[in-house]
């Protein structure tokens, strides 16, 4: 200690400045710089335009043509045919929330799965190995495969836009036409069934509207807030159309239905979406995937990537810093989920702990 007392001595602030502040800067870079990135985020990116927001009105014993009349819309003599298509990893429990709540009201499912994921890992075709539970859909179905591409060193964005160019292929092979409606979102991300029905039935409404949903994450016991719009719903248009997961348009139709994030069974499940979907670079330590770590992030509501909120005020990243508040409400969750709910409790309020 004496001898290292001595060489500190004999240094200089700017030697202090290389030998220890400078090493201290670069691993706390390595460590935290996709975070400082995000906290820093105010000062080099401005929010997006805000919606135009269409309030949302609805009461089971309202009839269609006040319902409509209330939005501003006429109502129609028939209903537009629906289309809902989506791309399919290996969320077998939200794709039958999903189809189940929306099987009253669309004409056609359309889904596409590839053998690869977004960054490039090679997957079983899980929907279609397990088809035979998804019975009650088969006289509505398009289904497709599709071989992944991705090349080395390549975005997994360039994977996933590749894929949605083909499900504009499979939309057509399922005999989409003008002025159809065509659902465009995640399989996570669940219009309401009553939203649908609206929308099929009124007239004049936008050609493009997206929708608000309930954010939720891991259940329905975390509520983030209601800023999930990436949904959206076409009046579709012939070499117009083109199906994308980016905003399109400036209007929103409020309290749409439910994005339910990372919401799986299984903590394997879990530990695959963190290595597959587009934001894979998140997953930034090994330990991030340790199942014990994940488990005990879920039942607290807190994120699985240890980052900042994605906000764009530094009083909003602040105001969500944390883990997520419990919510103990079940009001208006899909039907499906409450009716069953036994083999859906991990979805539901108090109800943390997952299957390995």
């Amino acid at each position: 200690m004496s001898k290292i007392r001595y060489i500190l001595r004999g240094l200089d602030v700017k030697s202090y400045i290389y030998v220890l502040v400078v090493p201290i800067c670069i691993f706390v870079i390595f460590v935290h710089g996709q975070n400082i990135s995000y906290f820093l985020r105010p000062l080099w990116e401005k929010p997006q335009k805000p919606f135009k927001v269409i309030p949302h009105y609805y009461n089971n014993n309202v009839t269609m043509e006040n319902l409509c009349k209330l939005h501003g819309w006429g109502v129609r003599d028939y209903p537009r045919r629906v289309y809902d298509a989506v791309l399919f990893s290996n969320e077998l429990e939200l794709l039958t929330l999903r189809w189940k709540e929306l099987y009253p009201y669309v004409a056609e499912f359309v889904l596409l799965e590839s053998n690869s994921t977004f960054t490039g890992m090679p997957k079983p075709f899980v929907f279609n190995s397990n088809r035979e539970q998804f019975r009650f859909i088969e006289p509505r179905l398009t289904y497709g495969t599709i071989g992944g591409r991705l090349k080395k060193g390549q975005s997994p964005f360039v994977e996933e836009a590749y894929q949605r160019v083909a499900l504009d292929h499979l939309l057509k092979i399922a005999g989409i036409s003008d002025d159809d409606l065509l659902i465009m979102s995640d399989v996570d991300e669940i219009p309401s069934a009553h939203t649908i029905n609206l929308l099929r039935w009124c007239n004049e409404i936008p050609s493009i509207m997206h929708l608000q949903l309930k954010n939720y994450l891991y259940s329905f016991e975390f509520r983030l807030d209601d800023k999930s719009w990436r949904a959206s719903v076409h009046r579709y248009q012939t070499g117009k159309t083109r199906y994308a997961h980016y905003r399109q348009s400036d209007n929103m139709l409020a309290d749409a239905g439910w994005h339910c994030s990372f919401c799986f069974r299984r903590i394997s499940d879990f530990i695959f979406k963190m290595k597959a979907y587009s934001h894979y670079d998140r997953v930034r330590f090994s330990h991030f995937l340790n199942p014990d770590r994940i488990q005990k992030l879920i039942c607290e509501g807190a994120d699985l990537f240890d980052m900042f909120p994605e906000e764009y005020t530094f009083r909003d990243i602040i105001g969500k810093m944390g883990s997520i508040p419990h919510s103990y409400s079940a009001v208006h969750l899909p039907a499906f989920l409450l009716e069953n709910a036994d083999n859906y409790k991990f979805l539901l309020p108090g109800n943390c702990m997952r299957d390995r």
